[in-house]
């Protein structure tokens, strides 16, 4: 026969229990569609608690995107008005819109505690959450710099010339990229240049798979600055040309030495007309910093893109580009980045 068990002493610890805060007891459950393998269901977090000022939370943010609180967004919502989902999740900082509807076919967004559905409207009312698995995805995306050549065009092939994608493999990543990642095959799905340099001209050029990057270099509400190199002959205050090239433009670096002084014969007041008062298409330009860098050399720093802008806008005054680099892009400068290398954009930078 067993012994009876002692009693146990009131001294004797029990074994902690996890209170369960309110937070936790109010949090809705989730479900998930049935896919063709199942798995458990993951943790979510929220992203937006209406009708109060939305920030998204610290676990959904990268240290490669900016840490904009979305309640600061021009585009918030006022109470009863609508927009779709993806371009709400967008305007929140979380994701851009292309990753948001990849995002609601995985099933991996709610509305209220319901699976999205794929164009659905929301309100300032609605509660969005998201889960961890589309932050998991959002870690593996990368964000490249690369010093673009001549004859490379920044997106798609054309012309019989090659993306400046191609430039992208372990050969020519920079020996003294110190963010600590290695090239893999993967980091070149999605990889789309956020930003253009034309073919003949060289400098900086991003590259990302993230669609937060993209939104903050070259969305509609975009006011990260750009600054460039530009190699100018002054032709005339009354030349006008018809946007054409007649010749490839040169290679250029601060370095170069001064062939032809510009700048004793380039008009003041004309340099004014640079730094504000010129239009595009019908459009006033905003205000660019435009100073002489060298005799022969403007700086520009410009906080928008339209196609061709600065030879454009030389054109105007009556200077003919004749060499373009690009050395910063916000706070990411070019710096010794060699001709044709890349790296990755580090934990730790931002635009």
């Amino acid at each position: 026969m067993a012994e009876p068990r002692p009693p146990r002493s009131p001294s004797t610890p029990r074994e902690p229990t996890e209170p369960q805060t309110p937070a936790a007891a109010a949090r809705p459950l989730l479900r998930r569609p049935v896919l063709a393998a199942p798995r458990p269901a993951a943790r979510t977090s929220p992203v937006a608690r209406p009708p109060a000022a939305v920030r998204p939370p610290p676990a959904q943010r990268s240290a490669r995107a900016p840490a904009k609180p979305a309640a600061v967004a021009a585009s918030a919502l006022s109470p009863g008005d609508s927009t779709r989902l993806n371009k709400r999740l967008a305007e929140l900082g979380v994701c851009s819109r292309r990753e948001a509807d990849d995002w609601i076919a995985h099933g991996w967004v709610y509305v209220n505690g319901a699976v999205a559905e794929m164009g659905m409207r929301v309100t300032a009312q609605d509660k969005i959450t998201v889960e961890r698995a589309a932050q998991r995805q959002q870690d593996k995306q990368v964000t490249i710099l690369l010093h673009k050549p001549m004859g490379y065009v920044s997106g798609q092939a054309e012309d019989g010339h090659e993306p400046a994608a191609a430039l992208i493999n372990p050969r020519s990543q920079w020996r003294e990229d110190h963010s600590g990642l290695r090239f893999s095959p993967p980091q070149l799905r999605g990889l789309a240049p956020a930003g253009r340099l034309d073919i003949d001209s060289v400098g900086l050029l991003v590259l990302t798979q993230d669609g937060r990057v993209a939104r903050q270099l070259i969305g509609e509400d975009s006011s990260v600055d750009k600054e460039y190199l530009v190699r100018v002959v002054y032709e005339g205050a009354d030349a006008r040309r018809s946007g054409e090239r007649a010749e490839p433009l040169q290679e250029i670096d601060e370095r170069d030495p001064v062939r032809t002084n510009v700048q004793a014969v380039f008009p003041q007041a004309l340099l004014e007309r640079l730094r504000h008062g010129l239009s595009l298409d019908g459009q006033p330009l905003k205000p660019a910093k435009v100073d002489w860098q060298n005799p022969e050399q403007l700086r520009f720093v410009l906080t928008e893109g339209k196609k061709r802008q600065i030879r454009r806008m030389c054109e105007q005054v009556g200077l003919k580009v004749v060499g373009l680099k690009r050395i910063r892009i916000g706070r990411i400068t070019l710096g010794a980045l060699p001709v044709g290398q890349w790296r990755f954009l580090s934990a730790n930078e931002h635009f």
